[in-house]
């Protein structure tokens, strides 16, 4: 189905409109598959190029008229073998053009080309037309002028309003095109990450993410404690949402703590909650995160950070299904599912005497480790994709493509800050794009830019002469920079000064010092 405000908007037909009104005075109205009008014809904000048909759809017949001449017109050309057609209207001599909108081979609409009159029209003509318009309560002044104001086109004319018309047709066909071909793709991709690389939320094709959705999958109807491992950013709560999902605890909640954010006591209360009265500010009772998740799957992110004395706690409910409520006496029982998640080395902690050895081997029943990004490289250009059209889509931008240099240079990028770190360079990258559709590399954090070998505009400094005087190499340099700058900005002097942060004049007169002047060169 056509996005009939989209196609009005684009460019190209806001100018046809512009010359059918210039050359003939008519207007332009789009009907969608089933006859439905689809122009606004609020003359408040419809600019009419036709001075009867404007007349017309002011009056108080006048639009119910005009849309039984479009039915007229629908059907005409469905019983018709051609694809653009002249048809008469309910006022004498008046003409209109429809013409056949087909994209995919398959029909999405009408072109209306509204209203004119051959080179036949004679003044008798224009007589009928007058006593028509008044009969039907146009006011005689009206009635006159639209008479005489109402084109009349020769056959040659008619030729070209019918290429014109054509070219509607054509413009918006190929317009759907380029939508339905946009949107298979990203079916395709979609398609694609969810039958091969995908488990619930989390995507990569890489031979480590594919042993974990193996993993995954058998570990996911058991009832075991899962320990997930791995650095910053590299999903462990995905993988937590991704076992409780795929699990018969689905239909129960799935809840989640980080144990760092609290301190010990907060996180007493938070985990077991308290009675009225257990402290300072308890003035009811507060239900904590193991009663709510009753049934369902509590993920403890940051277990690590937990005090040894928090650890007794969270051994006994593993241990027994039991806790006790800050302030309270009474054990309540739980049937939780835990997940465990840390970026720390336990087992080092354990020889330190900073984490309970029995606490681990309970947690660690089953132990999930994710791999960095940078050790699956290959999931990069799939995650990018996604994250793409993710944000597009967030943020109204029609779908935006990566330059192959921008590509290279976030490939070759360690991403210490892993799937979170890309996401969010994804995000800023759409923003700084701004209307245009190509992410291109200069517009990459210049974090990504020192550890890639320079920006993608100038492709590093490699050929520089580090040998000789400094005053040399400086000279060298400052040469190299103008001349990339001048390609990147496609030799628009006033952007470049900016972005050297030099005047206009003093580029200019480093491009006549280095002899970097395009027409100079075109002269030789």
């Amino acid at each position: 189905m056509l996005n009939w405000e989209m196609i009005k908007d684009l460019h190209v037909i806001q100018k046809l409109h512009q010359i059918l009104g210039k050359w003939f005075s008519l207007d332009l109205v789009f009907l969608d598959e089933f006859g439905k009008l689809q122009s606004d014809l609020d003359p408040s904000s419809f600019e009419f190029n036709s001075y009867l048909f404007k007349n017309q759809i002011t009056s108080p017949k006048g639009k119910e008229i005009f849309l039984q001449d479009l039915d007229s017109a629908v059907t005409l050309l469905n019983n018709s073998d051609e694809k653009v057609l002249e048809f008469d209207t309910f006022y004498p001599g008046v003409k209109g053009m429809i013409n056949e909108v087909r994209a995919d081979g398959a029909m999405v609409g009408y072109v209306i080309a509204y209203s004119f009159a051959d080179s036949n029209f004679a003044s008798s003509d224009s007589e009928k037309l007058i006593k028509k318009m008044e009969d039907i309560g146009h006011l005689k002044e009206e009635a006159e002028l639209a008479a005489k104001k109402l084109s009349r086109l020769e056959s040659f004319q008619l030729d070209y309003l019918k290429e014109l018309m054509a070219l509607y047709s054509d413009e918006i066909s190929t317009y759907q095109q380029e939508i339905t071909s946009r949107e298979q793709r990203i079916k395709d991709l979609n398609s694609e990450v969810s039958n091969k690389y995908r488990y619930h939320m989390m995507i990569g094709k890489s031979k480590k993410m594919q042993q974990i959705y193996s993993l995954l999958e058998k570990i996911s109807s058991s009832e075991s404690t899962i320990l997930v491992q791995g650095e910053n950013g590299t999903g462990k709560e995905l993988v937590a949402k991704a076992i409780h999902y795929n699990s018969p605890r689905k239909d129960k909640l799935f809840l989640a703590q980080n144990c760092s954010a609290f301190n010990d006591n907060l996180l007493d209360s938070e985990l077991f909650g308290h009675v009225k009265g257990a402290f300072t500010g308890a003035v009811k009772d507060k239900k904590g995160l193991f009663a709510m998740a009753d049934g369902g799957t509590l993920f403890l992110d940051e277990i690590g950070d937990t005090s040894l004395t928090m650890q007794v706690k969270l051994l006994r409910v593993l241990q027994e299904g039991t806790f006790t409520p800050v302030g309270s006496t009474t054990p309540q029982k739980v049937s939780v599912r835990i997940i465990a998640a840390t970026n720390k080395p336990l087992k080092e902690m354990i020889a330190k005497g900073e984490f309970r050895e029995d606490l681990y081997y309970r947690i660690n029943v089953i132990n999930v480790n994710l791999p960095p990004l940078r050790d699956r490289n290959e999931d990069i250009p799939l995650l990018m994709e996604h994250f793409l059209e993710k944000k597009c889509a967030e943020k109204g931008h029609q779908l935006k493509t990566f330059s192959k240099k921008c590509l290279e240079k976030m490939l070759d990028y360690s991403w210490a800050g892993n799937i979170r770190e890309l996401e969010n360079e994804i995000e800023r990258l759409i923003v700084l794009a701004g209307e245009d559709n190509i992410i291109t590399p200069d517009l990459l954090s210049a974090r990504i830019l020192e550890k890639t070998g320079g920006s993608g505009a100038t492709g590093g400094l490699k050929g520089i002469n580090t040998n000789g005087s400094l005053k040399e190499a400086l000279s060298e340099l400052e040469a190299y920079m103008i001349k990339e700058g001048l390609k990147r900005t496609n030799f628009n002097k006033s952007k470049l000064a900016k972005e050297l942060g030099i005047s206009r004049a003093g580029l200019i007169m480093k491009v006549d010092k280095y002899g970097l002047d395009k027409r100079v060169k075109k002269a030789s």
